[in-house]
């Protein structure tokens, strides 16, 4: 089956600290997925941080919620066992421990309220996702709308400004800087495909060759083949080959049999690398996510 809503994990965890036992979340994790039947996949899926596991996020939110209603309290971090108002529900429980059951107690009615009003989970009965699953779903739209943004841009600047932004690039990335080398823009007439030189020393034994391709299509191997000859003219060993457009199968198959090496860098890449290095781009805000720091209560 599909991972559970947070919302249906909430009355199988109320039901599974019924015995009256300190559960850990560990523990609980493991036979929640195990009432619900799921498989490794979906255990291993994670939220698009890749820093999480899905269900698992799901799980620590159910017992949050539990919690901020009254049916469970927590002895101890990442630790659970059920109150008296818990034991009562489950004498005549209802189909779901949803958000609306919760919103009749007062405890949790003041949860809500310190929540922010245009951003609370709570408020949606049907959602399937959490706080944090909403955030970065959030977050990848806006990441998504600025990358579409940004390409968009280079697509419109001139060969020129595109060439130099490469070097840029790369020089953002950290190539070139460490050793005390630089990088320089050479792309002109005769250049044989070489657009851009990055010198990763200061004695430039080390040199990384590139070329920009401000291209709307798909750059196919054939163009890939001309920079390699440019590179063998050059007795280079490192090259990039960067483009607007996308790269085929064939190209990008082809750069992993030769020497020297090439990186093929898309367009979609190429903007994901600007947002990330933060070229042309700036800090319009930024969210702290805060977690209770348990070692300092420790008496």
């Amino acid at each position: 089956m599909a991972i559970p809503k947070f919302q249906e994990i909430t009355l199988p965890m109320l039901k599974l600290s019924s015995d009256g036992n300190v559960w850990s979340l560990a523990d609980a994790r493991e036979e929640l997925a195990e009432h619900f039947q799921l498989t490794e996949e979906e255990l291993e899926e994670l939220l698009p941080s890749g820093r999480q596991a899905r269900f698992a996020n799901r799980v620590a939110w159910a017992k949050v919620y539990l919690e901020r209603g009254g049916l469970l309290s927590s002895p101890k971090r990442a630790h659970f066992h059920i109150t008296n108002r818990g034991q009562q529900v489950l004498h005549n429980p209802p189909e779901e421990i949803s958000i609306t059951f919760l919103s009749q107690y007062p405890e949790f009615q003041e949860f809500r309220s310190r929540s922010s009003k245009n951003s609370e989970i709570e408020s949606d009965d049907e959602s399937s996702d959490t706080p944090e699953e909403v955030l970065e779903s959030a977050y990848l739209t806006i990441r998504k709308n600025v990358a579409s943004e940004v390409l968009a841009r280079v697509k419109s600047c001139s060969p020129r400004f595109f060439e130099h932004l490469v070097v840029d690039l790369l020089l953002k990335m950290g190539y070139g800087r460490a050793g005390g080398g630089a990088g320089e823009r050479v792309g002109q007439s005769g250049d044989e495909g070489i657009d851009g030189i990055i010198s990763e020393d200061r004695l430039g034994l080390e040199m990384v060759y590139l070329q920009a391709k401000r291209w709307e299509g798909t750059v196919g191997r054939p163009e890939i083949q001309k920079f390699v000859g440019a590179l063998h003219g050059r007795r280079a060993r490192k090259g990039v080959f960067i483009t607007t457009g996308s790269f085929s199968a064939e190209a990008t198959a082809y750069v992993h049999t030769i020497d020297p090496k090439v990186a093929l860098v898309d367009g979609k890449q190429l903007a994901e690398y600007m947002i990330d290095f933060g070229l042309g781009v700036s800090m319009a805000r930024a969210y702290e996510v805060k977690r209770i720091d348990t070692d300092y209560f420790e008496e």
